[in-house]
């Protein structure tokens, strides 16, 4: 391949020439040889590019930057943002812990192709934007991929994580109503218990997953706090007066969130407990999911030897050598998914405890599966929803069946004839293979009248 000589602080170093980015993209691309060519998250990429525009924008503000460069580094950044440049950005997540080599992949490509347009376009030979001098101004790697972390975090939950979570709480909150007068016979420990209505299981899963969709609202505030401005370890050296402020508005008003500056900028660039905490939220939807989805599978299981209560989407074949099965594929989907969420979590609990002094240096590790949880989360509710949730039916008969049959309708007796008795009368009716009622009457502790009049499901719920 064609390559062209760029020399840096050490030495000099052949890049393709039909790529934009420069030496230490380069020696970060043949020193992390490591998984994946490009499998930084694309969503970080794109926060940088809306970061070096704002950037430009509050130097040249300051007084710090030409309005010509800023211009041209604008427009270049429009088109990270637009996603036109994404083979530009070749790294790997495991590279340097501060995220350094992608700061400088964006800095070295939006330098190259602004010194190519100048050359074209502009007039004034001298004019010249370095990676550095001009792209990294007022920066640091430290804070500016902090700041991206929080921006592509914040935005994969708004724009894809949460709308799918709200509307797989929707699905639930429907059949629970449309289930409300459906009474089935409820189980714990996996054994008969009293009665539930379908409807009310339903109303427990759609608590579940409103409960931790509140508790990922409630950590977007602290996700929103930005340490730009920052620098290196959060004391702001070679960042101008008031270059924060202008940045921060600057993304607010591009991005349309409410971003802020955070008042420490110390521990956003130390540690990102608020991605550790953001992410928990993520955790415990899936924790619920896992629960919820078994209940499903089990619930739907037979559909003649299982307990088959309700029907689920027939999606796909189920086995390649036993015609007309059908599984519960979407339960199995989603629980796979939220047990990678579980492990990410213990990823990132761990690299949010590998700061060390200033810096956190687990930073692309941290970020790298938050997205992938919010993106898979997001991805999975929507599958889970329409192709589970929407469809999912009750079989009437066999859930009066079970509710007629079931022993544990004795329960309400405790309170008329005692525990005893109406353990008797359970007891009798396993061992005799009759019903309650036969037993009851059989025993001398009921009548036909009472026993009727006292064991009614409809009184139960």
């Amino acid at each position: 391949m064609n390559s062209r000589i760029q020399k840096d602080t050490i030495e000099s170093i052949k890049i393709p020439i039909n790529k934009y980015w420069g030496s230490q993209t380069e020696k970060s691309r043949k020193n992390f040889k490591i998984g994946v060519p490009g499998s930084m998250p694309i969503e970080i990429i794109h926060s940088f590019g809306y970061l070096k525009k704002a950037s430009a924008y509050s130097n040249f503000r300051l007084g710090k930057l030409s309005k010509e460069k800023k211009d041209i580094i604008s427009y270049v950044c429009n088109k990270i943002i637009n996603g036109k440049l994404d083979d530009q950005f070749p790294l790997v997540v495991w590279q340097t812990g501060s995220g350094t080599h992608t700061n400088m992949n964006v800095n070295e490509v939006i330098s190259n192709i602004s010194n190519i347009i100048i050359k074209k376009k502009f007039k004034n030979k001298q004019l010249f934007i370095h990676p550095n001098d001009d792209v990294n101004m007022s920066q640091s790697s430290n804070d500016t991929f902090s700041t991206a972390m929080h921006l592509s975090a914040y935005k994969k939950l708004i724009e894809n994580t949460i709308p799918s979570i709200k509307n797989l709480i929707i699905s639930l909150k429907n059949k629970s109503k449309l289930f409300s007068n459906i009474i089935k016979i409820g189980r714990t420990h996996l054994m008969d218990a009293v009665p539930i209505t379908l409807g009310q299981e339903f109303s427990g899963y759609a608590h579940q997953i409103e409960h931790g969709f509140n508790c990922i609202k409630n950590t977007l505030n602290n996700l929103s706090k930005l340490p730009i401005g920052g620098t290196a370890v959060g004391t702001g050296i070679n960042a101008p007066c008031g270059y924060d402020k202008i940045v921060v508005e600057f993304l607010k008003k591009k991005t349309k969130l409410p971003l802020k500056i955070t008042k420490n900028k110390f521990a956003y660039i130390a540690s990102h407990d608020s991605i550790v905490e953001s992410h928990a939220a993520l955790k415990q939807i899936a924790v619920s999911l896992i629960k919820i989805s078994n209940d499903i599978r089990l619930l739907s299981s037979g559909p003649r030897a299982g307990i088959g209560e309700i029907y689920i989407p027939e999606n796909e074949p189920g086995s390649s050598i036993m015609p007309g099965k059908v599984n519960p594929t979407q339960c199995e989907s989603i629980i796979m998914v939220c047990m990678q969420i579980i492990g990410n979590d213990v990823t990132i609990s761990m690299a949010g405890s590998s700061g060390n002094y200033e810096l956190n240096v687990c930073k692309p590790l941290m970020i790298y599966n938050f997205l992938q949880s919010a993106q898979l989360l997001s991805d999975s509710c929507k599958s889970f929803k329409y192709l589970c949730i929407d469809g999912i039916r009750p079989n009437y008969n066999r859930i009066e069946k079970f509710l007629n049959r079931s022993l544990m309708l004795v329960t309400v007796l405790n309170v008329h004839i005692g525990y005893e008795k109406s353990a008797h009368i359970a007891k009798s009716a396993y061992d005799n293979n009759s019903t309650l009622k036969e037993e009851a009457i059989r025993l001398g502790y009921l009548n036909s009248d009472e026993f009727d009049r006292l064991v009614d499901p409809k009184k139960m719920v």
